[in-house]
């Protein structure tokens, strides 16, 4: 993700934090600071917000250590200042692997919530003094600090199992439903509810907190797309390459030069090049390398000097849907189709969308067709 930073890596995943999580640091340093005119609290409100984003951490690593167990990657987790994102590679497609999935995040912030309040316990012997709320997030004594951690993590289960997406709870009634229906359908009722509590949140924002406006567009745009990326999902299932793939498209030789690919461009719809020789593909030019080695090397380079030789290939028998997240994966935006070190096609998210409008097109006017036929008339 752009303007992040590694700061980690734990079990093997990366952890970023995004540019403006460090804005939220200063802020809430800032803040601290004018209110009580004393370093040491806004330094106090600073780690406070550090160990707040650690225990988000932790939950996201619940969901990515988990989804390993169903063999199910986790590209890695950024830290922004609405919260921790944890990349998986795909959603799991069983029901139950989706809830565990889900439940995992929570499920670590209910043991935290124990282990806190055993500490609070053990401390103080008097454990019901805990249940009340902080009274300050800058306040410097441990057992302050303990009540404080205890109820983030309360916070963040009661929060993320709201059955909104795109919380966890909005994956766990998914999970459920789907256990009784369609994959697809379940989805789309769960995205109405998640946008009907983006609804309530809205109205108690304007009524009570303008912070739940914040939060009800989070939870809309959340739904939205769970929805949208579920219905294309839907689309390409059982599709295979060898149906949405270029069969007319160009290739280049590793001894043109950028002039003649900056040429064969303008000249034509394909802006990403196979590059071949004696019919085996050594490669992939695309518009970006084009664009960026005619600045740094001249029209005169040879495309063999830019051109990537990492990039995967596809089997036309491959299902699309497999292909497209790989390419997310490698982020290519280009793919050949390779049968037996022959290529034969390319394959592109755009015409893959393409395949999916025509398609739906041609779906429609059979319904259409279908309908005449039966009643005489159109619908």
């Amino acid at each position: 993700m752009g303007w992040s930073w590694r700061i980690a890596r734990l079990f093997g995943i990366d952890i970023y934090v995004h540019f403006t999580f460090v804005l939220l640091l200063a802020y809430v340093g800032i803040i601290h600071y004018l209110a009580h005119y004393d370093l040491l609290e806004a330094l106090m409100g600073v780690m406070l917000m550090v160990l707040l984003f650690s225990i988000v951490v932790l939950h996201e690593l619940g969901h990515a250590l988990t989804a390993r167990r169903f063999g199910i990657r986790t590209r890695d987790i950024i830290l922004l200042p609405i919260g921790g994102v944890a990349r998986l590679e795909r959603i799991p497609e069983k029901p139950v692997q989706e809830l565990l999935v889900a439940v995992a995040g929570p499920a670590v912030n209910v043991v935290l919530a124990l282990l806190f309040f055993a500490a609070f316990a053990a401390i103080t012997g008097d454990a019901g003094k805990l249940l009340e709320p902080p009274e300050s997030m800058t306040a410097s004594d441990l057992l302050q600090t303990l009540r404080w951690l205890f109820w983030v993590n309360v916070v963040l289960v009661v929060f993320n199992m709201l059955p909104a997406f795109p919380m966890d709870g909005g994956r766990v009634l998914r999970a459920v439903l789907a256990m009784n229906m369609d994959y697809s359908r379940a989805t789309d009722i769960a995205a109405r509810i998640g946008q009907g509590m983006a609804v309530l949140f809205g109205l108690l924002g304007l009524l009570f907190n303008p912070w739940l406006l914040f939060i009800a567009l989070f939870v809309w745009i959340g739904a939205e797309q769970e929805a949208a990326m579920t219905r294309q999902k839907a689309a390409l299932w059982g599709i295979p390459v060898s149906a949405a793939m270029i069969t007319n498209f160009q290739t280049l030789s590793p001894q043109d030069t950028l002039a003649d690919a900056a040429r064969a461009i303008l000249a034509g719809y394909q802006e990403d090049f196979p590059v071949v020789e004696n019919g085996q593909l050594l490669g992939v030019l695309t518009s970006s390398d084009i664009i960026r080695g005619l600045a740094e090397l001249g029209p005169q380079a040879s495309v063999a000097e830019v051109m990537r030789r990492d990039c995967m290939t596809a089997s036309p028998y491959e299902m699309v849907e497999t292909v497209l997240l790989r390419m997310q994966h490698d982020n290519c935006p280009v793919v050949p189709v390779v049968v037996q070190g022959q290529i034969v096609g390319l394959l592109t998210p755009a015409n893959v969308g393409e395949y999916i409008f025509i398609r739906r097109a041609l779906e429609q006017a059979r319904r259409r067709f279908d309908y005449f036929s039966r009643t005489g008339g159109y619908p």
